[in-house]
């Protein structure tokens, strides 16, 4: 599996590749290859036992032209400077994909919040506050969830603010409980996204509900993705995490049962309700979709061969490294790629800050309309563009994004 350390560069020959499509001005270019502003923290906590240990963590700002950086803070031990440099680069495609007014930002902080206590939790999360806040604010840098984050860190995170600054802002962290400004939706709004995309692409190509899925990764996207598509009349054949894959090709799996004995188990796999190949990943099982919904760099030139699904689409970010892109154009295969399909999220958060600073909250129905129009448009322009150039859906999203960049850059007299 590819390097970590080599995902901000593959971000970079992206842009490069776009860049020459385009025929981006150098002055653009030279400024859309780094981020604009990357800072890294130490936040020391006194654990439980007594001991004061030091964490390090990243705020990435890439791109403000169109608005307020704009992204998701991670928890995870795998978390590096370069992983969230690339995932802020990301995020400023897709809010231009999506065409809401923000930027791109990513933060992460190295830990695996498995191993610590709730209130040795809290204080890290207050201090990764304390020590970013001069840099964040509702019309500067909006964090949110990702990995091993929700609501109650956001919460604890948005107090943190407040207290520090003196004044309620709520704007400035989405994906917040719903009792301190959070918005309708906003749980399960990525996997939300991506079924409206998922949707849009399917009738491209034929596929109709009924079709088979493989979802790797049942954290909240895979699982949400997961319960969407099953209620939707699509079969889930296969789904994977960390350890194990639970499979019936023949009858389907019952996504809520499943959940449920991954819970009480911590793992799908040895599903009692299982028929089929369980040694096999879901990478490799017989389904018309799949839905990679866990970390980047998942598909490589080692499995991609072994993809048997007509359409992707890709609910995690960087799921597909660029050599397994090409191996799977080849094939075919239809990718809806991630700054488009997990693009659902963001959306969500953006209606979060309108709600915010309005102080007037919408029903869950009302986010949901809003998100399928803004999803169902993006895909109608980013299959414009592919068609226009001829090429393939990442390529047609890359361009979309870098274009509503540049010309913001433009406008502002960054060139």
């Amino acid at each position: 599996m590819p390097n970590k350390r080599n995902v901000f560069g593959s971000a970079q020959d992206q842009i490069r590749k776009i860049a020459q499509l385009v025929k981006l001005e150098p002055e653009i270019l030279n400024q859309l290859l780094e981020p604009q502003r990357i800072l890294e923290v130490n936040m020391p906590v006194k654990m439980d036992d007594g001991e004061v240990r030091l964490f390090r963590g990243y705020r990435s700002q890439f791109n403000d032209a169109r608005g307020p950086y704009k992204g998701g803070v991670r928890f995870h031990p795998g978390v590096t400077k370069e992983e969230v440099k690339a995932l802020s680069a990301w995020m400023t495609w897709k809010t231009a994909v999506v065409n809401i007014p923000l930027g791109g930002g990513k933060g992460g902080i190295i830990v695996d919040p498995k191993e610590l206590s709730d209130r040795e939790l809290e204080v890290l999360s207050r201090g990764y506050i304390q020590a970013i806040w001069k840099f964040i604010g509702a019309d500067i840098d909006v964090p949110a969830p990702d990995v091993n984050t929700d609501p109650r860190i956001m919460g604890w995170m948005l107090d943190e603010y407040e207290k520090i600054v003196g004044h309620h802002s709520p704007g400035v962290i989405t994906g917040k409980p719903l009792s301190t400004g959070g918005s309708q939706a906003r749980s399960y709004s990525t996997a939300q996204g991506g079924f409206f995309a998922l949707g849009a692409a399917a009738r491209k190509i034929g596929l109709q509900p009924g079709a088979t899925v493989s979802v790797q990764g049942f954290g909240n996207a895979g699982y949400n993705m997961a319960k969407i598509l099953e209620q939707a009349g699509y079969r889930i054949v296969s789904v994977s995490d960390s350890k194990g894959t639970a499979t019936d090709c023949k009858n389907g799996l019952a996504v809520e049962a499943l959940m449920k004995y991954k819970k009480e188990t911590g793992t799908v796999a040895n599903y009692p309700g299982a028929q089929g190949s369980q040694e096999l990943n879901c990478f490799e099982q017989e389904a018309d979709i799949l839905i990679p919904a866990a970390l980047e760099n998942s598909i490589h030139k080692d499995n991609a061969e072994a993809i048997k699904a007509k359409l992707i689409v890709e609910l995690a970010n960087g799921p597909i490294t660029a050599e397994a892109d090409e191996i799977l154009n080849k094939k075919g295969v239809l990718i809806v790629p991630d700054i488009l399909a997990n693009a659902g999220g963001v959306a969500v958060s953006y209606f979060e800050q309108v709600q915010n600073a309005y102080g007037y909250y919408w029903t869950e129905a009302e986010v949901l309309a809003k998100l399928e129009n803004l999803m169902r448009a993006a895909f109608d322009d980013v299959w414009m563009k592919k068609e226009s150039y001829k090429t393939d859906m990442r390529t047609g999203a890359y361009i979309l994004a870098i274009e509503r960049v540049a010309e913001a850059m433009r406008s502002r007299g960054r060139s």
